[in-house]
């Protein structure tokens, strides 16, 4: 048998295995959607990712990892998504309002990501790491490049305003469950151009 073989024979399940193992984290990401972390079942997510529940379980132990998958692969959906914009010719405050757009027009969706959020905050919480490295990584982004919200001034760090800037939009996200007719995400962007220019 070849080398090129060889190789090929090694990777052809492997490959079926990581394609199967992303189609039922994106089952799951709609589940989780559509149901909420507690409401969502494995034997639904295995349902809508076409796969027995045995199957599924064979990928993810327990409804916790598959959390975790969901999560990293909604983050790395959200990061990608934030790249192309940067390369088109939106202005810099609206950057951010457009990565949330879709977020923000999907009530019942999200509701139930702001409610695992949330939930999130308790320390014991699954997701509970996850969301404090996520933070991390946000205040990164807002601190450098086309995010960068400007340095620091008299009366607010570069920090500040990044911290700033994460609870508006946790804030909006509320308001706009709220009120879903106000166009919060217009309100992002003159808040980001404000904290860009205030230094100015």
């Amino acid at each position: 048998m070849s080398e090129q073989a060889t190789t090929t024979k090694r990777r052809g399940p492997y490959a079926g295995t990581a394609a199967r193992r992303a189609e039922i984290v994106r089952a799951a990401l709609a589940g989780f959607a559509e149901h909420g972390y507690e409401r969502a079942s494995l034997r639904d997510i295995a349902a809508r990712a076409g796969v027995t529940h045995a199957a599924l379980l064979r990928h993810f132990a327990t409804k916790e990892d598959l959390l975790l998958a969901a999560l990293a692969q909604r983050d790395a959906d959200d990061e990608e998504l934030a790249h192309r914009i940067m390369l088109s010719k939106v202005s810099a405050e609206r950057v951010l309002s457009s990565v949330l757009a879709d977020e923000f027009a999907h009530p019942d969706h999200q509701r139930n990501w702001l409610a695992i959020t949330i939930a999130a905050t308790n320390p014991d919480h699954p997701a509970h790491e996850f969301f404090m490295a996520r933070r991390v990584r946000m205040r990164k982004y807002l601190n450098g490049g086309r995010l960068a919200l400007g340095d620091d001034d008299e009366e607010l760090s570069a920090d500040d305003k990044v911290t700033m800037v994460l609870a508006m939009i946790d804030g909006l996200r509320i308001q706009a469950l709220l009120d879903p007719g106000r166009p919060v995400l217009a309100l992002l962007e003159r808040f980001v151009r404000l904290l860009s220019t205030a230094q100015d």
